[in-house]
């Protein structure tokens, strides 16, 4: 079970990042329950560092997560934390 560390609001994802989860065979849940969770994926440490901080000061939350596809996609909550959206980095 995953306790998670801020509110998601409307989750959302694009077209592009559903293809690629499919044909990874990886399911959207598991990077929602890892980036709610704080495990932030592929971001340096100063991405890191500022998400961490972002908890407390209400900012946008990035996480970066690589498939087993090799293709990079992105779960970005809101500043309001009114949404979250699963996307590919081309498509920000």
């Amino acid at each position: 079970m995953t306790i998670a560390r801020f509110p998601l609001g409307r989750v959302v994802a694009t077209p592009a990042a559903l293809q690629a989860l499919i044909e990874a065979g990886e399911s959207p849940v598991t990077l929602i329950e890892r980036h709610v969770a704080g495990d932030w994926g592929d971001v340096d440490e100063e991405d890191r560092r500022e998400n961490d901080r972002s908890l407390t000061d209400g900012c946008r939350l990035l996480s970066a997560y690589t498939l087993v596809s090799g293709e990079k996609l992105w779960v970005i909550t809101e500043a309001d934390r009114s949404s979250t959206t699963i996307l590919l980095p081309s498509e920000y």
